[in-house]
């Protein structure tokens, strides 16, 4: 199982990007991006990263938000969610990348999170 350990800012593998929740991230904004709430009382989003089917995935995108949404955890997994998957190594995942981009891209749009600049 791949570890979600819930932090103030997160990244996932490969990727040399970390992102934090936006001051301004709102319950119903995760609602309303697809998360779901979980059993302890946070948000859990989970989106395909594949091109051609959002039902079908060898790759997926996982986000855990902590029920006081101060406190994420992001990880790319295979599609059991066991093992994480770095998909920036590979020119094969490509796509894989660009899906990847466009969910973050929204969730920035969205003001669910925010580029952490050091």
């Amino acid at each position: 199982m791949v570890d979600m350990a819930l932090a103030t800012t997160a990244q996932v593998v490969g990727d040399k990007r970390k992102f934090r929740l936006s001051p301004n991230v709102k319950r119903y904004t995760l609602m309303d991006t697809g998360f779901k709430k979980t059993n302890k009382g946070g948000f859990e989003l989970e989106r395909s990263l594949d091109l051609n089917s959002p039902f079908t995935s060898n790759t997926k995108l996982k986000v855990l938000v902590n029920a006081d949404l101060d406190q994420l955890s992001m990880s790319v997994t295979t599609a059991n969610g066991l093992r994480a998957v770095d998909i920036f190594k590979s020119d094969k995942t490509a796509g894989n990348v660009e899906q990847f981009n466009y969910v973050i891209n929204d969730l920035v749009q969205r003001q669910v999170l925010e580029p952490v600049t050091d």
